[in-house]
């Protein structure tokens, strides 16, 4: 199949800058399960994305709103809530959850420690 180039793409977007991140957003939707309007063959999902846009099949008005909603959507914490964190039921996700908490605690410790043997005493500079 024939390269897709950026002048192939320019007429359908209005620069090379948006054109980087229409085309994230739209590897970002394929990656989800979105249908590609393009036969996707072999290509890599980037590839086809940029096809797509190329192509002019694709709506980048759509693509353009949902990369720009991807960005002011924030998930909002109800009330109380201290972490937006879920818990799996999953006990192998449960196991690895525990170790990058204990992982994360341990290198905080180590973290602390180090800074106050950097740290001179007092005494020691009145000496």
């Amino acid at each position: 199949m024939a390269r897709t180039t950026n002048s192939d793409t320019l007429p359908f977007v209005e620069s090379r800058y948006e054109l980087g991140m229409l085309a994230s957003q739209r590897v970002r939707d394929l990656s989800g399960g979105a249908e590609p309007v393009v036969d996707k063959g072999d290509d890599k999902l980037t590839v086809v994305a940029l096809r797509e846009i190329a192509s002019g099949k694709l709506d980048v008005e759509k693509v353009r709103h949902e990369f720009v909603q991807s960005y002011k959507d924030t998930p909002a914490s109800e009330e109380g809530e201290e972490s937006l964190e879920i818990e799996s039921e999953d006990p192998l996700l449960k196991e690895i959850d525990a170790e990058l908490e204990e992982s994360l605690v341990t290198d905080g410790e180590e973290a602390t420690e180090a800074e106050e043997d950097s740290i001179p005493d007092a005494s020691e500079d009145e000496k």
